[in-house]
């Protein structure tokens, strides 16, 4: 079998060939390349089994204005961002799994790259590789992963032609046996679904929420938590359509029922040792980086209008700027370990699944970094509920525009986005704030659902 002019199967970079020879073995036809946009959003191209071993090298030709579009499909006028131009949408192959829930169709995670094969100054996939880099250069690596919730239910249609409405699943009460029963069949086939992904299960919970499930994997270095990340999304979803279901992991779907949060749960380690462990310079300055860039961070770890409609005080959710052991009110919580063999961690609570997650995570690593760098100080940990204390402790932005302004005047965050991604991504979340303030929570809650 021939798959470029000159080349032969066996004479393929092994990598390579194993992926083509697996994707022959198990029937896979369609070959997703997939990528994370500034709205949050997955898109991407898929690719024939035909044609896989050209495209593994050439990537997919793909306009540059894709990564100018807002959630609503809404394309914005950025610089360098319009209808002329060209990037490829190039797959990293170690990320290659079939897609257990689309029988015939896998997936890539995906870079963004110049038709020369250089990075693009937008890709965020490049972002997180370019901040674990910066990092490395300290002599730091950072372990993540994201702890996500979401709805599952049924998604109906208006009668009378208008929005659709999510019913959830249930109306069991939080972490009920009553609620695992009725999700049973659904988490096991999700449970089997990520596993054969390469995605290790750790827990799983009905939550506070009707409908609302919490089920998360295990912690990955940063960039493959990431990838991990939007895996799980896909899936959480993919599985949920072919049980004639629908699963959505925004935010706030339903106004009246808990949140759906993504925290963020971060370790850092140095010399195969885990700094949060000790009570050091760095350990300070890390958690000194995050404090201090916290406002900042929202707009790109709680990347949606719906958001800030979880974001709020005595929800769990982190809506104060302070750090404390185990305080779940607290946006950075310092994790106890689990059992004598378990390692400390940190919890960052204002974060979501509407967020990209390689900016977000990228942007965490930013912070930190410039707190070991300054040597930051935290300040005091907080060890009660913050919102007991009125006036004591400030709160995180309410809304995205706040959190927009945040990120514009934090000179850190917006220097390592570089001009043309927080040009663009500015632009994108600018329109999606002006967009959803001209209609009703009801407009919001229903094109959020949808998406996310």
């Amino acid at each position: 079998m021939r798959d470029r002019p000159g080349a032969t199967t066996h004479q393929l970079d092994p990598h390579v060939r194993r992926i083509l020879e697996r994707a022959e073995l198990e029937g896979v036809e369609l070959i997703r390349f997939l990528y994370a946009d500034h709205g949050g959003v997955i898109r991407g191209k898929a690719a024939s089994r035909s044609r896989l071993a050209e495209r593994l090298g050439t990537g997919i030709g793909h306009t540059v204005a894709m990564m100018a579009m807002n959630m609503l499909d809404q394309l914005q006028e950025v610089e360098q961002m319009g209808p002329v131009g060209e990037v490829r949408i190039v797959p990293d192959p170690t990320t290659y799994v079939p897609l257990p829930y689309a029988p015939g169709g896998a997936a890539m995670l995906s870079d963004l790259r110049l038709p020369d094969g250089s990075p693009w100054d937008a890709c965020p996939r490049t972002f997180l590789k370019d901040a674990v880099a910066a990092l490395a250069d300290e002599g730091y690596s950072l372990v993540a992963a994201f702890e996500p919730e979401f709805t599952l239910g049924r998604r109906l249609p208006d009668p009378a032609g208008g929005l659709d409405r999510l019913v959830p699943l249930d109306d069991s009460l939080c972490y009920s046996a009553t609620g695992f029963d009725t999700a049973h069949d659904y988490t096991m086939k999700l449970v089997r679904a990520l596993e054969d992904q390469g995605l290790r299960v750790e827990h799983y919970h009905p939550e506070l929420g009707h409908g609302q499930q919490e089920l998360s994997v295990r912690h990955a270095p940063a960039l493959r938590a990431a990838d991990n990340h939007v895996l799980y999304r896909e899936t959480v979803r993919g599985v949920a359509l072919r049980m004639q279901m629908w699963a959505s992991l925004a935010p706030k779907p339903l106004a009246d029922q808990a949140g759906n949060g993504a925290h963020l749960h971060l370790s850092l380690w140095r010399d195969q040792r885990n700094v949060l462990a000790e009570d050091g310079a760095a350990r300070a300055g890390f958690i000194g980086g995050l404090m201090a860039h916290l406002p900042a961070l929202t707009a790109l770890t709680c990347g949606s209008v719906n958001s800030f409609r979880r974001l709020a005080p005595r929800s769990w959710a982190g809506a104060y700027a302070v750090y404390g052991p185990d305080n779940r009110e607290a946006a950075l919580r310092v994790c106890s370990p689990l059992g004598e063999s378990g390692e400390p961690n940190l919890e960052l609570k204002p974060s979501d699944s509407s967020a990209n997650p390689y900016l977000s995570l990228g942007a965490v690593i930013h912070a930190g970094l410039d707190g070991i760098r300054r040597g930051l100080d935290p300040g005091e940990p907080v060890d009660v509920d913050p919102d007991t204390r009125p006036g004591r402790y400030p709160r995180l932005p309410s809304s995205l525009d706040e959190a927009l302004d945040a990120l514009e005047a934090d000179e850190v965050l917006m220097e390592a986005l570089g001009p043309l991604r927080r040009r663009a991504y500015l632009a994108v979340k600018r329109s999606e704030a002006t967009a959803f303030a001209a209609r009703d929570v009801g407009f919001e809650l229903a094109h959020h659902l949808r998406v996310f």
